[in-house]
């Protein structure tokens, strides 16, 4: 049975639409099949990077037959393909970048990937489309999303939609 994972997406180099676009057109390639997709959202960076340009981020209901590790080998894959240096180090502008948010309601941690990511609650641009496609989603600890998007931390992030959006249809 396919296994129920949400992806977030970023890319804050080159064309930056045109990236996603791409990564969600090649996830089917590497075992990753997107159901949905949530709208394009312009965002500030996050983090301690040095590179002020603006990122845009979309996040990705998919299924897949792959197990955690090899979803990872996958997503990284994609990433590769689109010019990203697996030395580029934390914070660094990327053309693109794909994180592994959620899988089925799985909690790992391993050396290599933790699930949920550890840094999705606290950040606007992974919870927002995630509310976008299903509000009433419950985490795998019990919490609800709706709970997390009332903090006052998530609510300070500026998160604009941008007037882009991409279809499954259109890949």
């Amino acid at each position: 049975m396919a296994a129920k994972v949400y992806l977030s997406l970023g890319s804050n180099l080159g064309d930056r639409l045109a990236n996603l676009q791409e990564g969600v057109r090649r996830l089917p390639r590497h075992g990753v099949f997107p159901r949905q997709v949530s709208c394009v959202y312009e965002t500030v960076p996050v983090g301690e990077t040095p590179d002020p340009r603006l990122y845009l981020n979309l996040g990705v209901w998919a299924e897949t037959e792959l197990t955690p590790q090899a979803l990872l080998d996958a997503v990284k894959a994609v990433e590769a393909e689109l010019g990203r240096a697996l030395d580029e180090g934390r914070w660094m502008p990327r053309t693109l970048d794909v994180d592994i948010i959620l899988y089925d309601d799985l909690t790992l941690e391993t050396p290599s990937l933790t699930i949920p990511h550890p840094r999705m609650r606290e950040r606007a641009f992974v919870l927002i489309p995630l509310a976008e496609m299903t509000p009433d989603y419950i985490l795998p600890d019990g919490t609800p999303l709706q709970e997390l998007l009332r903090d006052p931390r998530i609510q300070g992030q500026e998160v604009r939609v941008h007037d882009a959006h991409l279809s499954l249809s259109s890949r």
